[in-house]
């Protein structure tokens, strides 16, 4: 347990691709760390093992990119190791990840959270936004997650972005790849966001119109079609291929990218183990692309 009452143990996948592992405290230019919390699932359960997951498999991949042509080995970034997390309270759990996040915003450059389900992003938001009030949030998802509640409660992974619009004005909420909803969230989308569902073709446009302002990513890996990326707890057909996801990414090379999550990634829904690999390569691309990233 750390002063700020945030406690973290290292997985027993080790660190991510090769990342230090960083102690409490501990200044990077980028640092991972995982959010292993699914207390929220509406359908399969699971992402709770991502972080886990995904640094177990990261050791198959190389540190340099070649769509890139960055190498990780020229990036000072370590890994915090994951999260402890109460079981059954999701107040509590949220309120040790925002504590984590004003730890890691302070200390890291670009932070990258493993989740979890999507709820874990609304304290992230919330933190990046108390050091940038110009924030704009960047979400790939398949679904809208606008609904003010569900099933009686407010705090969900299906109301996740309706919480984070009210924290950075729904203006500043930028949704792609949308292709599951409520009517009511069709119509918020619609009315207050800004709204390009089905694809992530809007992306560069959208960036182009928010120029230097700083962004947060928000990527549910459920955006990904599920014949490609079956390990994900609500999987919804049609959504865009593995390349499309990554052709995204490259346009934010070099932008003011203030820290990212990845979420939603659930093992145990692909036996066959693809989808931990797919996570942990756009993971490397995320820090590669992220404007810490320095060339040796």
């Amino acid at each position: 347990m750390t002063s700020s009452g945030v406690r973290l143990s290292m997985s027993r996948g080790g660190v991510f691709l090769g990342a230090r592992p960083l102690a409490p405290g501990e200044p990077a230019a980028a640092v991972i760390a995982g959010l292993p919390f699914d207390g929220t699932c509406s359908f399969r359960p699971g992402s709770r093992f991502a972080p886990a997951a995904v640094r177990d498999v990261s050791a198959g991949l190389e540190s340099f990119s070649l769509a890139r042509e960055r190498d990780l080995e020229d990036l000072d970034f370590g890994d915090a190791g994951d999260l402890e997390l109460p079981f059954g309270n999701p107040a509590a759990a949220l309120a040790a990840v925002g504590r984590l996040a004003d730890r890691l915003f302070d200390t890291c450059a670009f932070p990258l959270f493993i989740g979890g389900e999507h709820l874990v992003s609304l304290p992230l938001i919330a933190a990046a936004r108390r050091r940038h009030p110009d924030l704009a949030v960047l979400q790939f998802d398949a679904h809208a997650d606008l609904r003010d509640e569900y099933l009686g409660e407010r705090l969900s992974h299906a109301t996740v972005m309706r919480r984070a619009a009210e924290i950075v004005g729904p203006e500043n909420l930028c949704q792609f790849g949308i292709r599951s909803g409520a009517r009511e969230e069709l119509e918020y989308g619609r009315r207050h966001t800004r709204w390009h569902p089905f694809s992530l073709a809007a992306v560069p446009a959208v960036l182009s119109e928010l120029g230097d302002r700083p962004l947060y990513l928000s990527v549910d890996l459920d955006v990904l079609d599920p014949g490609c990326f079956p390990g994900t707890g609500t999987p919804e057909p049609g959504g865009v291929s593995v390349v499309d996801l990554l052709a995204a990414l490259a346009h934010l090379a070099d932008r003011r990218v203030v820290g990212a999550d990845l979420v939603e990634l659930s093992p145990p829904c692909d036996p066959a183990g693809f989808s931990p690999l797919v996570a942990a390569k756009i993971a490397r691309e995320l820090l590669l692309v992220s404007p810490t990233f320095t060339a040796s």
